[in-house]
């Protein structure tokens, strides 16, 4: 895991996925930036303080803007990987498994819906981070890391995945290697929480998932699923 990791993260540097991160990076900066007049505006909005609580009020609601910006990028990460997944993939496969097929890319219409249904998860968990850091401040960071590090280890590994298998297959694979898919998660989660080196977390973590789905292909047979008991 060590190994593909630091693969994964060396790769994203390299000149063939250098544009592609700098899309990526270009934008997460400006879904970052929208959302954060966005809030502005709904917090001044929901706060309005007059004179001469302004100046006070302004660092006030920068900071809780900032703050809500940091556990944004979750769910940014989340609805970005339909948009470079398959140009990550295809240069991970080609470059570092010359001898395997590349997959086939997975087709607009299911690639946005799995990022849209991830998305809306992901965001409502972390909404509920949020609200938590006024409740119990620490439990709320744990709820977010390791929420957020279960959440996209699956849909990067099952969207990695997919263009080798059905999604099914994809799923049964990912539950049979769950502790390591979610450890694997981890990694990725930690990226996250990391400020400007989080803006990496689409391109690092396909890189990183499809590194992982080729280790698994190798070592693990899918199981098919199991019969439903009869009533």
């Amino acid at each position: 895991m060590i190994s593909d990791a630091l693969g994964a993260f060396s790769q994203v540097f390299s000149p063939p996925l250098r544009k592609v991160l700098l899309k990526s990076v270009g934008l997460a900066v400006l879904l970052l930036i929208a959302l954060g007049a966005a809030l502005q505006w709904l917090l001044q909005f929901l706060l309005p303080l007059s004179h001469p609580y302004d100046y006070v009020a302004a660092i006030l609601l920068g900071l809780l803007t900032l703050l809500l910006a940091f556990f944004a990028m979750a769910p940014v990460t989340s609805l970005m990987a339909a948009v470079f997944l398959d140009d990550v993939a295809e240069e991970v496969e080609r470059t570092r498994f010359p001898a395997d097929p590349v997959g086939k890319p997975l087709s607009i219409p299911r690639a946005a819906l799995l990022s849209m249904k991830f998305f809306g998860v992901v965001l409502l968990v972390n909404l509920a981070a949020i609200l938590l850091w006024f409740v119990i401040p620490v439990f709320n960071v744990a709820v977010f890391f390791f929420a957020n590090a279960y959440l996209l280890s699956r849909e990067f590994f099952e969207m990695a995945a997919m263009r080798f298998r059905t999604p099914e297959e994809a799923r049964r694979l990912r539950q049979q290697n769950a502790v390591s898919v979610f450890i694997s998660g981890i990694v990725i989660a930690a990226i996250v929480i990391v400020p400007v080196l989080n803006l990496i977390t689409p391109v690092f973590a396909t890189a990183f998932m499809v590194r992982r789905h080729k280790r698994y292909t190798r070592t693990s047979e899918i199981l098919p699923p199991e019969p439903r008991a009869r009533t």
